[in-house]
């Protein structure tokens, strides 16, 4: 099992994490905002693709072609674990190249929501203080790393339970 869990675990995660990497490193220093949220979760939904193909040829080569939903959600999991895991370590590894610095504007962005819907100055005083503790939070790499591999981890989850769920009949997606 191990073999298909780094195998796939690791091509979901190129999958992701180069795009990813390769924006986030070409963008300038100067641009208005990075690629939409949206954007990235639809590049993750791809890439998780491969907790999919991972469990079915597990299914197909290794066990006959039958596999019961606890062993298919458990391989999923594990697949979407290693691409996690790539994942986090890709934006770190973009960190360094970057130009346009994520985290001042995410915190500024903050702010700038609470003025823009007519927030009071105790209002903006208080994103203020959320925005600053949001950065001292994002400079630690215990907090980082960890949150980036949450931002792709439940795709992961999604995608380890509908596979689970359909290739539990071997008649999904015969061999």
């Amino acid at each position: 099992m191990l073999p298909y869990i780094v195998r796939f675990g690791i091509l979901a995660g190129l999958i992701v994490s180069v795009p990813m990497a390769w924006i986030m490193i070409t963008l300038p220093a100067e641009a208005a905002s990075p690629p939409g949220v949206l954007w990235t979760y639809v590049l993750m939904a791809i890439g998780l693709t491969m907790v999919l193909v991972g469990v079915r040829q597990y299914r197909d080569k290794v066990l006959g072609g039958a596999i019961d939903f606890a062993p298919a959600l458990g391989l999923g999991l594990a697949i979407s674990g290693v691409a996690g895991i790539c994942y986090a370590i890709a934006w770190e590894i973009s960190q360094l190249f970057m130009a346009f610095d994520f985290a001042d504007f995410y915190a500024n962005r903050m702010v700038e929501n609470v003025r823009a819907s007519g927030g009071n100055a105790e209002a903006v005083a208080a994103a203020t203080r959320r925005a600053e503790d949001f950065l001292a939070l994002h400079r630690n790499p215990l907090f980082r790393v960890p949150m980036s591999f949450l931002e792709i981890f439940p795709v992961g989850v999604l995608w380890s339970l509908i596979s689970a769920g359909l290739l539990r009949d071997p008649r999904f997606l015969r061999a």
